[in-house]
């Protein structure tokens, strides 16, 4: 028996999001349906709101408001002298949830070879004049383990090469091949506590 085209279209839609396949997508589809009242209605209008007014901020690459703005930028009650260049937004919150780093968040959403990618679109150049704007002393490179982490980090390492900034990425806690997000706080804060100096290798 085949499913209502409409709700084939969902569970299609729904099995893209991480961590949820056909079988779980087809579970949440069911859970929405018969909870229409309570969770589609309030949902469709959720997710309505986040379409029309959040974006992605071109300064510091987090997701502002267009009513509120982006808390990131606008968040003047501390000055902090460093930045945690990140991959992606979930990185910065698990980071931010370990309460290990205390400073600015550099999000690029993305790696160099991330498909669609291209070198602008990981606000390099917008790192760059943030460093020389907030008079910031260290740059922590937290990209993933992966090939591809590293060769970001690289290249944001070379990006800044002209700034005298003292350049660190984490070291010892992360796992080859390690994700940020994946890891927990004890491997996080050793990541952090034992992480190298890369102005040394230039």
């Amino acid at each position: 028996m085949r499913n209502i085209s409409e709700i084939e279209d969902l569970i299609k839609l729904i099995s893209k999001l991480p961590g949820l396949g056909p079988k779980s997508a087809k579970r949440v589809v069911l859970k929405l349906i018969n909870n229409r009242d309570e969770l589609v209605k309030p949902m469709v209008n959720s997710l309505a709101q986040v379409y029309k007014n959040v974006t992605r901020c071109n300064a510091c690459g987090s997701l502002k408001s267009n009513i509120d703005g982006c808390i990131n930028c606008h968040n003047a009650s501390e000055k902090f002298n460093k930045i945690c260049v990140v991959e992606d937004i979930a990185d910065q919150w698990s980071i931010e949830n370990s309460n290990i780093f205390k400073g600015y968040f550099h999000i690029l959403g993305g790696t160099l070879a991330s498909v669609g990618h291209r070198k602008e679109d990981l606000l390099i150049n917008s790192l760059v004049d943030r460093v020389a704007k907030d008079k910031i002393e260290e740059v922590i490179l937290a990209t993933s383990a992966t090939v591809e982490g590293q060769t970001t980090a690289y290249y944001v390492k070379d990006s800044l090469k002209h700034t005298n900034v003292k350049i660190t990425k984490l070291a010892q806690g992360l796992p080859v091949g390690g994700e940020i997000e994946s890891l927990d706080d004890g491997t996080l804060f050793s990541a952090f506590k034992n992480r190298s100096n890369l102005n040394s290798n230039s």
